[in-house]
């Protein structure tokens, strides 16, 4: 597992496990909703009547994680810190991976493009209010489509176009193998939430 948590994480994870007077207390890390938008990467506490069979163990030099096994992929180069502030501090949890998994060419061509888009391009286009998501993959005669849908101020923006064209296709195209072109099925009559009208 390429998990990192930094001494200070755990001096303080340390500490709060010594405050639930719990032998073999230990922490428990997951990703709730892993591979979508709404994932989030969680810390909870793990008596030792609550470790499930299948977690993978991770040991550190003061203290003992258990990793749910489906959360592995998604905690791929996860990152667990804590920083000292004049209010305490605060325990910050980066897992760059856990919307999208890493993938690789050899991935089913969908989980490429989910990947691209929620690690690069939608990033992007929510400075503007916006997203784009993958409906699906069809097979046509010049080779795959991505059919792509547009969101919040994406949609109805009149500067869609060019977005689609030169910014989603080309990287798309340029870093996907199989995938020859895109094509947007949104409907971009509706402009209550476009960034340019």
């Amino acid at each position: 597992m390429n998990i990192t948590v930094t001494e200070t994480a755990e001096d303080y994870l340390v500490e709060l496990l010594s405050k639930q007077d719990v032998e073999g207390m230990a922490v428990r890390m997951f990703v709730t909703q892993p591979g979508t938008s709404y994932a989030e990467t969680c810390l909870a506490y793990c008596r030792p009547d609550e470790i499930i069979e299948d977690d993978e163990v991770m040991e550190l030099a003061k203290l003992r994680f258990y990793v749910e096994k489906n959360s592995i992929p998604y905690l791929d180069e996860a990152h667990v810190d804590f920083s000292k502030d004049r209010m305490g501090g605060q325990l910050t949890i980066k897992a760059p991976n856990a919307k999208v998994p890493k993938v690789s060419a050899d991935s089913p061509i969908a989980e490429q493009i989910n990947y691209i888009l929620y690690s690069e391009i939608n990033p992007g286009l929510s400075s503007h209010g916006g997203e784009v998501k993958l409906m699906e993959v069809v097979e046509e005669e010049e080779g795959q489509i991505a059919i792509l849908q547009f969101g919040g101020g994406c949609q109805g923006c009149s500067a869609v176009d060019m977005t689609l064209k030169d910014g989603v296709e080309a990287t798309l195209v340029e870093r996907i193998a199989d995938l020859v072109g895109v094509r947007d099925v949104t409907d971009h009559s509706v402009r209550e939430n476009a960034y340019y009208k």
